[in-house]
């Protein structure tokens, strides 16, 4: 039994508007085991704060760790081996900027949630849906107008976010793999999108039997389905099929955030990817079709935040980038701060975010537990939310499950 006290911790979650009053951490190996004024444990280790603040480790909703290069019509003819490399080295730069958990939406696989768990490769705590379901043409769909290689290829390649699927069955027996595989929720591309060839954004994917097929194979193994989704029809439609959780959501009307509420749902906006796509997305590698979409979904997204605030959603914090862009990972911050109170900016990375993955307790919160995941800021972020930028340059000190993966301020 290995035993931590962290001491004189201002503690900052998102639940209030200031800092805690100094407090006491027990930490018993990977769980928080107290909270306290005046907590103490003879024999444990002791790391003095000194009134620091202390944050839960923060929660990406939506990465995608296999996506090694902007282009992922490229990125799914890498070899498999290439891509699991470099997905590490993409997963410990999300931890050395903070989050110790992220939740992957296509293309992850239980491999790499092994490595992590098993093998103690420093990276966040991952959660996966496997592959994304994309029907002929969709999002997930990479061959252009005249690439008729068959979609076979796909289902084969690490570096691919999705498979492509037809038809009710093949919609059934896709989820029914992604679950086998390990996969703790289902994700359906069920909109155009952005970074594939042939699908405006407008496009309704996939037929309401089709999504109602995969909501059904979900909730028979006690999971949710997430869609990829930007227009107030294909959100509508989405929440009628029992859709849970919505990506994006950055082309919806203003009453539709009371549907959303109303049904329950969630929203991960994800506005950082395409202020940055918008800015540099053809130095990235972005492909002119995609670059071109860019501006249909920039300025909506961002007025959308206001409207899924004001009827009380639930966001969870969301980044969505791709190759090089994942070094922007934290710009969601800041730019969120632009349009929302800091408090609830960083209560999407952390207590919101927890709902949205299912694990309210155990991540989000320094509390008795919970997961041991906990961040050392300099300075207070509930007035400057900067200070979760710049790859965690304002991060002495990073924990995840009792495990010290950063401690640059000699605690």
């Amino acid at each position: 039994m290995s035993l931590k006290l962290i001491k004189n911790a201002r503690i900052v979650d998102g639940s209030l508007a200031e800092p805690t009053e100094p407090l006491n951490i027990l930490i018993e190996d990977d769980r928080i085991c107290d909270v306290a004024k005046d907590v103490t444990s003879a024999g444990a280790d002791v790391i003095d704060l000194h009134g620091k603040t202390v944050m839960p480790g923060l929660i990406d909703c939506h990465v995608h760790v296999i996506a090694t290069t902007t282009s992922l019509g490229k990125n799914a003819d890498l070899p498999n081996s290439l891509v699991a490399l470099r997905s590490a080295k993409i997963m410990e730069r999300m931890l050395m900027r903070g989050f110790t958990t992220v939740r992957d939406l296509g293309g992850a696989d239980y491999g790499l949630v092994e490595a992590i768990e098993q093998d103690g490769l420093p990276a966040p705590r991952l959660v996966i849906c496997g592959k994304a379901l994309s029907q002929t043409g969709g999002h997930t769909d990479y061959r252009g107008r005249h690439n008729l290689r068959s979609v076979d290829y796909y289902q084969h390649q690490i570096g691919s976010l999705g498979v492509v699927v037809n038809g009710v069955d093949e919609v059934r027996r896709a989820a029914r793999a992604q679950i086998k595989g390990g996969a703790e929720f289902i994700k359906v591309m069920a909109n155009g999108g952005v970074s594939s060839p042939t699908d405006p954004i407008a496009v309704l994917a996939f037929s309401s039997d089709e999504l109602k097929a995969a909501v059904e194979e979900a909730k028979n193994a006690q999971m949710y389905v997430s869609g990829h989704l930007y227009t107030d029809e294909a959100i509508r439609r989405a929440l009628e099929c029992g859709v849970e959780s919505i990506e994006h959501a950055n082309l919806m009307k203003p009453e539709t955030a009371t549907l959303i509420r109303a049904a329950g749902a969630v929203v991960i906006p994800t506005n950082v990817t395409y202020d940055l796509l918008a800015r540099e997305g053809a130095r990235f590698g972005l492909p002119a079709e995609s670059v071109a979409k860019i501006e249909d979904v920039r300025g909506a997204g961002l007025e959308c935040l206001t409207y899924l605030h004001k009827a009380g959603v639930v966001m969870g914090y969301g980044s969505d980038l791709l190759g090089e862009m994942h070094d922007h990972q934290s710009e969601e911050f800041t730019l969120r701060g632009r349009h929302l109170p800091a408090k609830d900016v960083i209560r999407a990375a952390t207590i919101d975010a927890a709902k949205v993955l299912r694990k309210e307790g155990e991540i989000g919160v320094i509390a008795p537990g919970a997961f041991a995941d906990m961040i050392v800021v300099d300075g207070n972020p509930l007035k400057d939310l900067s200070l979760l930028t710049r790859q965690g340059a304002h991060m002495p000190f990073i924990m995840k499950g009792g495990r010290v993966f950063k401690n640059a301020g000699s605690f």
